[in-house]
This record gives C-alpha cells, sequence and structure tokens, in this order.
C-alpha cells in the first residue's frame, strides 16, 4: 500500500499534474515530431534515387572545344538535378599538359556561377598535374586524387603574376574548399613563399590545425594567440607539389585519395557507369549490337574482330556485345576479352549483355567490356579451363594452364574496375573470397586473404562469398553480380538495356549481320569445304599432268588459294604455312620433273604439304591441351579423306580416261601396253608408243619438234613417236625443233635447237 501511495503523490499537486497532462496531450498530437528542439535523421527511404554524376576529361590543352565540352555537360547535369530534385557530381579528369592561364581561369570561372547550384564538382587527379591546369583543380569543390599523383608548381618553377595569383586566390575563397587555404594556394604559385601549419590551443582541450604564411603566424602571435606547435610544408626557393598521400597526412588540398573509378564512385554512391565517360562527347550516339553466340572458337573471333573494326570505320561509338554463350576455345576467348578492352573508353563505350549465360570463355570476353548488364536469371562465371584424359575424361586443367588464366581475368578486372578476386575465382575452385570494409572511408570491396595480407591493415576481412572457395568454380545470377560489383542492376530486356544506357527508345538495334564474305569464310572452314577443295585441287594437278592444258592448273591454284585465304579470314593461317605449301609443291616439281626417281625430295616435299595443310587448319596456341589434339584429329582424318579420295580417282581416271573421246589424243598411253597385247586400247598410231627402255635410249642426240609446251616438262614428236621429255632450261612452246640431250631411265631431256 506504501507503493501505491507514492505511486499516486503527483495527484496532490494540481499544477503538476494539469503540466504532465498538457505534456502527454503534446507528444499525443505531435507523434514523431520532434520534441525541445531536437530532431531525429528520418530513416533512408529504400528507393531513394543515387546521385545523378557526369565523368568529363579535361584535356589538354584547355581551348574553346574543351571549354564547351565541359560546360555543356555541366549545364546539362544542372538541368536534369534540378528537375528530378537529386543531387549532382561533376567529376572532371584533370589530365597533365600546358594550357593558357585564360582559357583554364574563364573555365573556373564558369563553374562558379549561380547556374551550377545544383552541381558539386570533384577534381580527379589520377596523375602528376602542373602548372595553369592546376588552377582548374583549386576551383572544384572537392579533390580526389591518387596516393602516388602530384598536384602543384602552378608556375613550373616562376611565380605567377601578382594579377594571375589574385585571380586564383579569389576563385579559391569563393569555392569554399575546406582543404585548401590562401597560404597553401600562394606556395603553389610562388616558389618564394615559406608555408607552414600550425596548431593553436584555445582554452582547454580546443586545438585547431592552420596552414599559414610567415606572416600569418606573426600576427596571430602578436594577438596572443597560443601556438603549440609549427611545422614547415614548404620552404621559400623551392617549388612544392604534394602528392595524394602526402596531402592526406596534412590533410590538405584532397579530402579523399583513390587508386581507380571504382574507388571514386564508391565514395560519392555514385553508380559506376556514372564515371565512364561518354565517348566522341558532342556528337550523336551511334549504337551498333553485336552477336556472341554459341561456342567460340577462332572463326568466330576474327567475324568478332572484323564487326568492331567495320562498327568503329563507320563512326559507332557504343557496342553492345549480347552473349549467349556455353564458351569455347580459352586463347580465342582471352584474345577477343583484351581486343574490347584495349579499346579506347573515350571514344568508344563497351557494353555487355548477357540474357542468359556467359560461362567460361564467354564470362572473359564479357570482363573486356565497361560494362555488364545481365537479366535477373542469367548466368556469368565458371571460367575454370579443362582438359581431356585417357578414356575421354574431362578434369580440370594443371596449374601451369591455370596460373595465366587468373593472372588474364586479375587484369582485366583491374582494368575495368571490377574486384579481381572476383574474377580470379571464376577459374581457381579453391580461391576463397571475402567482403572486406576499407577502415577509413567505410569502402566495402572484395578480396583474397593474400590481397588482405599485403593491404598492411587498411582493409577490414569480413564474411567469406559463399560463392568461392571449397572446389566451386564462382558461378554468379545477375542480382548477385551487381552485389559483388561484377555488374550493373539487372536489366529485364533489350528494351531496359536501351533506357539503362541512353539509346532512344526509338532506335532499333539490329545485329550487325554477315556479309557474303561472312558466310563464305564460315562455309570454307568447315570439313566438308575443306575436303572439297583439296580433293578438286589435287584432282586438277594430275589431270594438268596429263592433259597440259593449263585450265585445271589455274582450277587447282584457285582451290587452294580459297583453302588459304579461308583460313587466313578464320585466323588459323599465317604467311609461315603459305610458305611450307609452296616450298613442298616445288620439291615435288623437282622430284617429279628434274630429279629421277622418288626419294629425299618427294618425301620431303609431300610433308611439307600436308603439314600445311594441318598447320592452316587450325591454331595450336590454345592454352588447352586437349582443344588441340581433338581438332588435329578430326583435319588429320579429313586429310586422309580427301587424299583417299585422290587416289581412288586417279584409279578411275587412269582406267577411263584413254576411252574418252578428244582427251585420249592428249594422253601417252603407258609404256608396254602394245606389247602386252591390250590391242583393245586407242593408240596414236600404229608405232607412236616408245614402249622399251632400248627405245627410249635410241632417241639420244635425235631432233623433233615440240607439240606441247615444255614447262617444263610436256610432248614432243620423234619420226612419228610421242614422247614424254623434259626441257633442261626455259619453256619451249609447240613447234620448236628439240633436241635429245640426255636419256636417263624414264626421263628424256631435250633442248631448244
Amino acid at each position: 500500500m506504501s507503493h501505491r501511495r507514492q505511486r499516486f503523490d503527483w495527484l496532490r499537486n494540481p499544477l503538476e499534474a494539469v503540466a504532465l497532462l498538457l505534456l502527454m496531450v503534446l507528444v499525443v498530437a505531435l507523434g514523431d515530431s520532434p520534441v525541445l528542439g531536437y530532431q531525429e535523421d528520418p530513416a533512408p527511404a529504400e528507393d531513394t534515387p543515387q546521385s545523378l554524376a557526369q565523368f568529363v576529361t579535361v584535356s589538354s590543352p584547355v581551348d574553346d572545344s574543351v571549354f564547351g565540352r565541359v560546360i555543356n555537360s555541366a549545364l546539362s547535369l544542372e538541368n536534369q538535378a534540378s528537375r528530378d530534385g537529386r543531387k549532382a557530381v561533376l567529376v572532371l579528369e584533370i589530365t597533365p599538359g600546358t594550357s593558357q592561364f585564360h582559357q583554364v581561369h574563364g573555365l573556373a570561372k564558369e563553374l562558379l556561377t549561380s547556374k551550377l547550384s545544383h552541381v558539386k564538382t570533384v577534381a580527379w587527379i589520377p596523375q602528376d598535374v602542373t602548372g595553369n591546369n592546376v588552377v582548374l583543380a583549386l576551383a572544384c569543390n572537392e579533390i580526389v586524387m591518387h596516393p602516388d599523383a602530384e598536384l602543384g608548381d602552378v608556375g613550373r618553377g616562376q611565380a605567377l603574376d601578382r594579377d594571375e595569383q589574385q585571380a586564383v586566390l579569389s576563385l579559391v575563397e569563393r569555392r569554399h574548399n575546406p582543404k585548401l587555404s590562401p597560404a597553401l594556394v600562394l606556395g603553389m604559385m610562388d616558389p618564394q613563399k615559406r608555408v607552414l601549419k600550425i596548431k593553436l590551443r584555445f582554452g582547454e582541450g580546443a586545438h585547431e590545425s592552420r596552414i599559414v604564411t610567415p606572416e600569418e603566424l606573426t600576427e596571430l602571435r602578436e594577438n596572443q594567440v597560443e601556438i603549440v606547435d609549427v611545422v614547415p610544408v614548404k620552404e621559400a626557393g623551392f617549388t612544392k607539389s604534394f602528392s595524394g598521400r602526402q596531402a592526406r597526412a596534412l590533410d590538405v588540398l584532397a579530402i579523399h585519395t583513390a587508386e581507380s573509378h571504382g574507388e571514386l564512385a564508391d565514395l560519392y554512391n555514385l553508380p559506376m557507369e556514372a564515371l565512364r565517360e561518354e565517348p566522341a562527347a558532342g556528337d550523336d550516339l551511334q549504337a551498333r549490337l553485336i552477336k556472341v553466340d554459341d561456342m567460340i572458337e577462332p572463326v568466330l573471333e576474327t567475324f568478332l574482330e572484323r564487326q568492331i573494326d567495320r562498327s568503329l570505320a563507320e563512326g559507332a561509338n557504343l557496342l553492345i556485345f549480347e552473349i549467349t554463350s556455353p564458351g569455347g576455345y580459352l586463347q580465342t576467348s582471352t584474345n577477343l576479352a583484351h581486343k574490347i578492352a584495349d579499346l579506347d573508353p573515350k571514344q568508344v563505350r563497351t557494353v555487355a549483355f548477357i540474357p542468359v549465360e556467359a560461362l567460361s570463355g564467354a564470362a572473359i570476353i564479357a570482363l573486356g567490356c565497361d560494362e555488364i548488364y545481365m537479366a535477373p536469371d542469367a548466368k556469368i562465371g565458371d571460367a575454370g579451363p579443362i582438359e581431356m584424359r585417357e578414356g575421354g575424361q574431362f578434369q580440370h586443367a594443371p596449374q601451369k594452364i591455370l596460373g595465366p588464366l587468373v593472372l588474364t581475368l586479375k587484369e582485366l578486372a583491374e582494368h575495368k574496375n571490377r574486384p579481381p578476386a572476383i574474377a580470379m575465382s571464376m577459374a581457381d575452385r579453391n580461391l576463397e573470397v571475402f567482403e572486406v570494409k576499407h577502415s577509413e572511408t567505410g569502402r566495402v570491396w572484395f578480396m583474397t586473404e593474400d590481397e588482405l595480407h599485403e593491404s598492411d591493415g587498411q582493409w577490414v576481412k569480413g564474411r567469406l562469398v559463399s560463392e568461392s572457395g571449397e572446389d566451386k568454380l564462382l558461378t554468379l545470377d545477375g542480382a548477385r553480380a551487381h552485389e559483388l560489383k561484377l555488374a550493373e542492376p539487372p536489366v529485364g530486356d533489350l528494351e531496359e538495356l536501351k533506357q539503362r544506357i541512353g539509346v532512344p527508345a526509338s532506335e532499333r538495334l539490329v545485329p550487325v549481320g554477315r556479309t557474303w564474305v561472312d558466310t563464305l569464310i564460315f562455309v570454307l572452314n568447315t570439313g566438308p569445304a575443306m575436303f572439297l577443295l583439296i580433293v578438286v585441287g589435287v584432282a586438277c594437278i594430275y589431270l594438268e599432268l596429263h592433259l597440259m592444258s593449263g585450265l585445271l592448273g589455274i582450277v587447282s591454284a584457285i582451290c587452294f588459294a580459297l583453302f588459304f585465304w579461308s583460313r587466313f579470314l578464320g585466323g588459323t593461317a599465317g604467311w609461315l604455312e603459305v610458305v611450307l605449301f609452296l616450298l613442298g609443291l616445288a620439291c615435288i616439281g623437282l622430284e617429279v620433273f628434274v630429279i629421277p626417281g622418288f626419294g629425299v625430295f618427294g618425301v620431303s616435299g609431300g610433308l611439307l604439304v600436308i603439314s600445311s595443310l594441318v598447320l592452316a587448319s587450325q591454331t595450336f596456341s590454345n592454352l588447352e591441351p586437349y582443344r588441340n589434339f581433338q581438332l588435329m584429329s578430326q583435319t588429320m582424318g579429313t586429310l586422309a579423306l580427301s587424299l583417299m579420295a585422290v587416289v581412288a580417282f586417279g584409279a578411275a581416271m587412269s582406267r577411263f580416261l584413254p576411252h574418252v573421246p578428244v582427251f585420249n589424243q592428249m594422253i601417252l598411253s603407258p609404256p608396254g601396253m602394245a606389247d602386252a597385247g591390250h590391242a583393245d586400247e586407242p593408240q596414236l598410231a600404229p608405232d607412236v608408243v616408245d614402249a622399251s627402255a632400248a627405245a627410249r635410249a635410241s632417241l639420244a642426240g635425235q631432233r623433233g619438234v615440240a607439240v606441247s609446251v615444255l614447262r617444263p616438262a610436256g610432248k614432243a614428236m620423234f619420226a612419228d613417236r610421242y614422247v614424254d621429255v623434259v626441257s633442261d632450261g626455259p619453256y619451249v612452246q609447240p613447234g620448236s625443233v628439240v633436241e635429245v640431250i640426255e636419256v636417263a631411265g624414264n626421263r628424256v631431256v631435250v633442248r631448244e635447237v
């Protein structure tokens, strides 16, 4: 009862009761409104839009075109920010170079006008910048530097004119960059200025750091301000540039340091696509859609390279690669990825769109693009190389193959500002990747254990990425790829992609189609086409040796020219294969027409021809060995079938060609045919055929008439007999008088009289 009485003692004081009731009514009426001047920060809405952003490279020298490009981008960003009620960030990459002071100062003044009240300007310094270009960085709201990049020495060893110094100081004061002070800027403009960093104390425990000149320090001491520390920042008589690390250590000039666009985007919570400069600024958007379908192999590689080159030649500044592929040849995939990654991002923007899947080599190609957009359920990853063992079993490739691939994936990821650890985990099934957070900036990233160790405590280790390690090749869907900073937020279809990347809805993206040349190359690189070209080419040579018409020789040359041309453009042949083929033909020609018998030259020539055909049909540079052996087996099989077909054709022609009218008048019957009693075989004349070695030997010293072109082999008539002969020198025209100078076996050598 005593507790109950204490609980209601407030009723004994009517004034306190009334006050408490009024307070309760006020709280109920206001709900969540702030009370007594305290206002709680509202919880951020889940759908709060990201800040607008635009990235512009300020090339050197700053001229009217650069001026217009920067201001147009800034005004466009201002209008959109004002219309949408969103914040906007204009990132200016200041490049090294020389510019006129009045040009730089005029551009800086325009960026300070009230017309850009909704736009925050950020100077991004990835390389050393000195000279007048520094003024543009000083006029921005904030400066972000690469840790190793330097900024300063505005006069490049000389002091700026007094008027120019005052103009720069005026810009700095208007921009209100908290990391800049007049003393610091004076030290960067005048080598004779000495700059100090001091610490002041106000009362107990209250300190403030300032950058001052010696004159300002003297004035502070005269005003009885307590100075507890003085550190020289720049001595008189020396120029001064600050690196990103030095600036952050002194807490001057740069508000942040960043090593890449990815870090820069995280610092300001910007989408990555905002920090990719629009290529060919000021020109109309020219987009091309290139499809990457089916297995990735050398013929597709050269086709895609031609499409890229054609698109660029036509003025395209946006290439969209629609990738739907389970993968393919490792070397081909890495070649294409580097081809795309090496395109100048200031001239062309590359986008990978994955509606279904991009696995293995296809994932590598996607990593070469500036941006990756995926459907929510699409897949990317699983880029581990495999090889075939005995029994047709597949297994993961050894470390000597995996190592270069992992290094390639790391380079591609770093080049396009993606987490290298995520890319490497696509190929290394035992690599564990962790979510990490920067100890100072709070930036979230993904690293391996080795990368964490090398960071020297700058990153705080978090949870393991569940898709990595434990004998798993990292494979992600669209949403998860975005979470791991590999891809942009997912898109539903191509129309949504167009909206996201700024392609007008009215523009129809038609895939770049094949020309008749591309189609012909694809057809000629198939197995049946190879079989047909080789059979026809060799068969025409065989017939040409019998008929000596010249036309069949041209047809044979066309067949082999088409074969090597298609392999050239198909990416599997080079000049080496052509040289080997011609050298092989030359050796065979020497054996047949010059050197009697069938020996070293004939065998060597045949091996050279076969080797050239095999080498031209595939590339042995692929990193997956089983692919090389698989392709070589297919090529050797096709070549063997071709040679068998040629042998069958030759046998058939030897049997039936002598019975064909007209042709039988152009073919010399085999020696001994008449003596063997083949009375049914057509003969040129009763005693036309030279049937014995003795008859050939009796030709020595005789003269006859060439009845065909001797180049050097052909036919000549001696006393109403046709004989196969070989010229000892230049070609001999039909009707010329020839003399036999040598008879060796079945070889009769003549020269023109």
